[in-house]
C-alpha cells in the first residue's frame, strides 16, 4: 500500500523568508555587539577612573598625613617648609606643568622612633622615569611621586638649625640625599601627571586711623599655578616668617610675611594607564591638543588639610 504525501508539507523555505530570518539575526547580532561595546567601554572607564583614584588617594592621604604633623618653631632663622615650583621638564611627548618639590619637617607615625627623636624631615618629588628600574628601557617611563622619609637623627645633625639665610632646606636636601629620594624603594604612586599646592594664610592688617577696624584676611598662595590670585613660585615658612613671591591680589609679599598658614590644598592631575600609554607616542603640537587630551585621559583630585603653624 503506498502512503501519498502532501506536496505543501515538504517545501522549504522561500527567498523571501530566509531573507527576513537574516535580517531579524543581524539586527540582534548587531544589538548585541553594541550592548557589549557599550559594556565594555564602561568597565574599561571605571576601571580607569578606580585606578586613578587609587594613585590619588595614595598620594593625597600621604602627604596629608605628613602635613597634619607639621613642625614650625619662632624666633629663629630655620626653614622649616619649602615649596618650590620645579622648571625641570617631566615627561616626553606630554610634559607635565607643574610639579612642586615639597620639603617639611614633621612627626610622621611612621618615622624611626629609635633615633628618640620625633621630628624628621619629608621629601616628595615628581620625576618622569621607570618607577622600578630607573636605568630601565624608557618605553615604561610614567611620572611618578616619591616621598623620603629622613630619620629623626639624620635630621638633626644634618638638616635641623643648618637651613638658613645662607644653606636652604631645598638646597641641603639636594646635596645629601637626591639619590635616595629617587631610589625605587620611596616610590608612593605613579601616573601623576601634576600636583600643585594651595597654601591658605590668615593675615591680620592693623586698623589705619581711629575710626578703622583690624582686618584678619584668608588669602590664598598658590605655587606654580596661574589660575589663583595669588601665585608663586615658592613659598617657604621659616622661624621668621613666610617668604614668598606672589603676584596679583592686593596684598604684598612683605605683609604676608606676618601671616599664618591655616590649611594647604592639595591637588592632583592622574593619567590613565591608557593616557599614559598613548602619550609616549602622541605628539601635541598646540595647547589645545593637549587640554582635550588631558580631559579624555586623566581625573582631578582635590584635599584641603588643615595645619598647625606658628
Amino acid at each position: 500500500m503506498k502512503t501519498h504525501r502532501n506536496p505543501t508539507s515538504c517545501r522549504g523555505f522561500t527567498l523571501m523568508e530566509l531573507m527576513v530570518a537574516m535580517a531579524i539575526t543581524a539586527l540582534i547580532v548587531t544589538s548585541l555587539v553594541s550592548i557589549t561595546s557599550l559594556a565594555l567601554n564602561t568597565w574599561n572607564r571605571s576601571r580607569s577612573e578606580l585606578r586613578a583614584s587609587r594613585q590619588a588617594k595614595s598620594m593625597i592621604d600621604t602627604m596629608a598625613r605628613d602635613l597634619e604633623s607639621l613642625v614650625t618653631r619662632k624666633g629663629n632663622t630655620n626653614e622649616w617648609l619649602s615649596a618650590v615650583s620645579d622648571t625641570t621638564s617631566q615627561g616626553a611627548n606630554l610634559t607635565s606643568t607643574n610639579a612642586t618639590k615639597l620639603i617639611f619637617f614633621s612627626s610622621p607615625t611612621d618615622r624611626n622612633t629609635a633615633d628618640g627623636g620625633n621630628v624628621s624631615c619629608v621629601a616628595y618629588q615628581l620625576e618622569f622615569k621607570d618607577p622600578i628600574n630607573a636605568s630601565s628601557n624608557t618605553s615604561f617611563r610614567t611620572f611618578v611621586l616619591s616621598r623620603l622619609l629622613i630619620s629623626p637623627k639624620e635630621t638633626f645633625d644634618n638638616l635641623l638649625g643648618a637651613s638658613s639665610s645662607t644653606s636652604s632646606l631645598a638646597s641641603l636636601v639636594s646635596s645629601n640625599y637626591s639619590s635616595q629620594l629617587a631610589d625605587p624603594s620611596n616610590f608612593v604612586c605613579e601616573n601623576i601627571f601634576q600636583f600643585s599646592l594651595i597654601f591658605h594664610v590668615e593675615l591680620t592688617i592693623p586698623a589705619v586711623g581711629a575710626l578703622s577696624e583690624s582686618k584678619v584676611l584668608n588669602i590664598p598662595v598658590a605655587v606654580g599655578q596661574t589660575s589663583s590670585s595669588q601665585t608663586s613660585d615658592f613659598f617657604r615658612i621659616k622661624g621668621t616668617g613666610l617668604e614668598t613671591a606672589i603676584s596679583g591680589g592686593n596684598v604684598s609679599a612683605t605683609q604676608l610675611k606676618a601671616g599664618r598658614v591655616t590649611s594647604v590644598e592639595i591637588s592632583a592631575t592622574v593619567l590613565t594607564d591608557l593616557g599614559v600609554e598613548r602619550s609616549r607616542v602622541q605628539t601635541f603640537g598646540t595647547n589645545a591638543a593637549k587640554a582635550k587630551f588631558l580631559a579624555q585621559n586623566s581625573y582631578q583630585y582635590t584635599k584641603i588639610v588643615p595645619v598647625s603653624s606658628m
